[in-house]
């Protein structure tokens, strides 16, 4: 059977298609375009909107879950290491209170730090702590052998580009921590860990101390004297 050679369109050329070539795409376009206009006169959602739906709902109920979490902390079980209520009997309201006086005292305080942590999870942004906590870990290091492995573990989780746990540091200090890295020492994460620590204050800080976690924990050793 003698067979039309097809009509082709070399790559790259501004040739419109073929009257052929449209009839075909406008014919087996028209069924999917006609379903979906049908399934918006009848007041329907075609598949596509329903998945959407579907997706927007549970995103809904995931961000309400941890809404409601961030705000519930009665019993502290998830806060206060060890046993929570071994803890709230031995932290008095005065060393609650003292958490409010400086950044340091926060951090320096056992139930503090945990407070703490907890309330950047709500956030999530716990990975600043968590940077801090490795850095003042990493600057107890007294083996010459394990200094260069650790510091290059703390460098991929935290400082590298699109590390797991990325901190959030200017381009500079990330370059400068990058160079320390060729003869790494003990301070060789010092200005990132200062960077990460102000931030922390300055932002951070002051929003745990107005956030429920906080005030709940505060009332908690309050009722207890009372």
């Amino acid at each position: 059977m003698h067979r039309e050679p097809a009509d082709t369109v070399p790559q790259g050329s501004n040739q419109p298609c073929p009257s052929s070539t449209k009839s075909h795409v406008v014919t087996t376009l028209l069924p999917a375009a006609r379903q979906s206009l049908a399934g918006h006169a009848a007041g329907t959602n075609t598949p596509l909107e329903r998945t959407g739906h579907r997706q927007n709902r549970g995103m809904r109920t995931r961000l309400g879950c941890l809404s409601h979490k961030s705000d519930s902390y009665n019993d502290f079980t998830a806060i206060l290491p060890d046993k929570p209520n071994r803890a709230l009997k031995r932290l008095s309201t005065e060393e609650a209170t003292r958490w409010a006086d400086s950044f340091d005292v926060l951090l320096s305080h056992k139930y503090g730090l945990a407070a703490f942590r907890a309330f950047l999870k709500t956030e999530f942004s716990e990975e600043n702590l968590e940077f801090w906590l490795a850095c003042e870990d990493f600057k107890k290091t007294r083996s010459a052998a394990k200094l260069a492995s650790k510091a290059q573990r703390i460098f991929e989780e935290f400082i590298d580009v699109q590390a797991p746990r990325e901190v959030n540091i200017d381009f500079q200090t990330r370059e400068l921590t990058r160079r320390n890295m060729q003869e790494p020492s003990l301070s060789c994460f010092d200005q990132a860990q200062g960077k990460v620590h102000s931030l922390m204050e300055k932002d951070s800080y002051p929003r745990f101390l107005r956030s429920k976690i906080y005030t709940d924990l505060l009332s908690q050793t309050q009722r207890r004297l009372s």
